[in-house]
């Protein structure tokens, strides 16, 4: 089978997510691209094109073990009718539990025919200088990793003639998934002697979160922790005072700052 266009999707609040992808990508090397980024909150409620050819490469964060609510209700409005997909699943150095296999049970709902999946390393949300977990991932040796993935993607796709002569995608992971424990509701705070109201939180919120007018606000009830308002400020006014997550800083700075490296099932 042969590959003549790519179609990335995915949920990537932080770009993580959409960097591995595109390495990917570069790896298969086609011509045409195309992106479905369901990052923006307008994906919500954006109307997508069924999806019938081509080669989809899925993609999402791992938040506690999982992929985030937040991004599973996006994918879910996508239909897909036998498209070959790899699915990616990026996480910050501890571990990715269950979910690439959510991620490839939910492409095999949505239609697609899953063949290739990888777990790859971003840099975490809640990295710091203090607390660094994962940094600058992916790096070049990710990205690398991730070209030579696409290349051994598109020779598995060659040797066949047909899907049906591709095994189905065995992925670790376990059934049930692990229990998704929704955070109590908070948000980072904005430093206001710092802050100059650019409105860049803005843009970088996927779920509309905050406002910017006179000061910043923040609506507790729609954040979901992705940290992209605090990566996309550029004069480091917006900040996480929670205590918890400077807990969680220290542990996973700690506990978890061991490298770990790509894992691709073909």
């Amino acid at each position: 089978m042969d590959i003549h266009s790519v179609k990335l999707i995915y949920f990537s609040p932080t770009h993580t997510t959409e960097k591995v992808l595109e390495g990917i990508a570069r790896g298969i090397g086609v011509d045409v691209v195309e992106r479905l980024d369901l990052t923006p909150p307008g994906a919500k409620t954006q109307v997508f094109e069924e999806l019938h050819d081509g080669l989809a490469i899925m993609g999402a964060p791992v938040y506690g073990g999982r992929i985030p609510p937040e991004a599973v209700r996006r994918l879910r409005r996508i239909v897909a009718h036998g498209t070959p997909a790899v699915v990616v699943a990026v996480y910050g150095n501890r571990a990715y539990e269950d979910a690439l296999l959510e991620l490839r049970d939910l492409a095999e709902d949505l239609g697609f025919r899953p063949l290739a999946g990888g777990a790859f390393i971003g840099e975490h949300s809640y990295h710091t200088a203090a607390t660094p977990i994962a940094t600058g991932r992916p790096d070049e040796q990710d990205l690398a990793r991730a070209e030579a993935f696409g290349i051994s993607i598109r020779a598995k796709m060659s040797g066949k003639r047909t899907l049906d002569e591709m095994p189905p995608l065995q992925v670790p992971g376990n059934i049930p998934y692990k229990v998704w424990k929704a955070p109590p509701e908070n948000t980072p705070i904005t430093d206001k002697g710092l802050c100059t109201l650019c409105g860049l939180c803005v843009a970088a919120c996927p779920t509309a979160a905050i406002a910017v007018e006179e000061t910043v606000t923040t609506d507790k009830s729609a954040c979901i922790l992705c940290s992209a308002c605090v990566k996309a400020c550029p004069t480091g006014a917006r900040e996480w005072e929670w205590a918890q997550i400077a807990k969680w800083r220290k542990w996973l700075s700690i506990e978890h700052s061991k490298r770990k490296e790509p894992e691709v099932h073909l």
